[in-house]
């Protein structure tokens, strides 16, 4: 099967399968034992929260080992906003973001939180002076995520940072479908929190990391916790975060080399099927997108009957949010942007990888106009 959804998860790497299977069997010590099994344990995992940091211009002392993005996103916006709530209790936010962000933000309404969802672009961007225009005395915080996980458009975080640190607003961002495929760096951005997940990078699931800066107050969720500076509970997945960090100092060190990779494929496919524009509308941004997203709808044709087309060819992609055949909901990034309902459910997202090859990309093509004029013909 040809497998283009690597925005959803990744294989894991042979690096981080080989890092998980040595450290299981060499470093299975609970990190709170205080013999010298547990000590070597934690002195892998202390290792592995430094050489983490450096992956994005952090401090090991801010990195808490989460489950994956969901917790982290929950945690980072719990904890800073409980910790500043003395200042205020308005947050912003965009409809854009992760649903484990709204879910977030959804249970700190119900607590006496105000949170402002503020528009973006036709180009689906947000602009600074939205965010300018929508700051009140009280706000705390500021979430925008890194990169749009339906569409690829990536926000201008270093710009809206810089103005935020002026004014001593928090500002965090969710950047698990960014990390180790675009350039990140917390103190050039001005980014106070971030979100990370392993198996957005070819490392196992169920592992993740979240990114408060030390220089902040945060208090956590749950009282009287041991674990990970009280940030969480639970014994740390040692194998699981040493192969996380393996897989994320692969990802960097090989980012240009991943992002020609993926860039020359996206190019080679929509070089072979945007001229027919009467078939097919291409929803990425040409400027500022991460480089292995295709947004892409096949015009009238809704994106999970499209999906459905592509798996009996064995080929794997996802679209917008879906419920049950016939009921896709409409995707909201592009409902954000200005389409219809009806084309926003007609969103199909790929996503490439290194797997991906052209000889995929060859046959990719060809489903999709096979689909796309069988479709068109049905409706003539």
């Amino acid at each position: 099967m040809i497998y283009l959804d690597y925005a959803a998860t990744t294989p894991m790497s042979e690096e981080a399968l080989n890092a998980y299977t040595q450290t299981a069997k060499n470093f299975f010590g609970n990190t709170e034992s205080l013999h010298n099994i547990g000590t070597k344990a934690h002195d892998l995992v202390e290792y592995a929260r430094r050489e983490l940091a450096g992956c994005f211009g952090g401090t090991s002392e801010g990195i808490t080992f989460t489950s994956g993005g969901s917790e982290g996103n929950f945690l980072a916006i719990t904890s800073l906003v409980r910790g500043y709530q003395h200042k205020g209790r308005h947050i912003i936010s965009t409809h854009l973001e992760h649903s484990s962000v709204k879910h977030t933000l959804g249970y700190l309404q119900d607590q006496g939180f105000d949170v402002t969802y503020i528009n973006v672009g036709s180009d689906g961007r947000i602009s600074l002076s939205e965010v300018k225009k929508h700051l009140r005395e009280d706000t705390i915080l500021v979430t925008i995520h890194h990169g749009n996980s339906e569409i690829g458009t990536i926000q201008p975080l270093e710009e809206i940072g810089r103005f935020l640190k002026e004014q001593g607003i928090l500002f965090h961002s969710d950047c698990v479908q960014t990390f180790g495929k675009i350039p990140l760096d917390v103190r050039k951005m001005n980014l106070d929190a971030i979100t990370l997940s392993a198996h957005k990078i070819y490392g196992p699931k169920g592992v993740g990391a979240l990114y408060i800066s030390p220089e902040h107050s945060s208090r956590p969720f749950l009282s009287g916790v041991t674990h990970e500076k009280g940030m969480r509970p639970g014994t740390l997945n040692t194998p699981g975060i040493v192969s996380f960090v393996t897989a994320a100092q692969s990802m960097v060190a090989k980012m240009k080399e991943w992002q020609t990779h993926v860039e020359k494929l996206r190019s080679y496919f929509l070089s072979r099927i945007m001229d027919k524009d009467e078939l097919f509308f291409y929803e990425g941004h040409n400027d500022y997108s991460l480089p292995h997203y295709i947004p892409i709808r096949i015009i009238g044709m809704e994106g999970q009957l499209a999906m459905l087309e592509l798996n009996l060819r064995q080929i794997a992609v996802s679209t917008g949010s879906a419920c049950q055949v016939g009921k896709q909901n409409p995707s909201p990034s592009l409902l954000a942007i200005g389409r219809t309902p009806d084309e926003a459910r007609e969103l199909i997202r790929m996503t490439l990888g290194w797997q991906t090859t052209k000889e995929d990309i060859e046959v990719v093509t060809q489903a999709f106009q096979d689909i796309a004029q069988s479709y068109l013909a049905k409706r003539s």
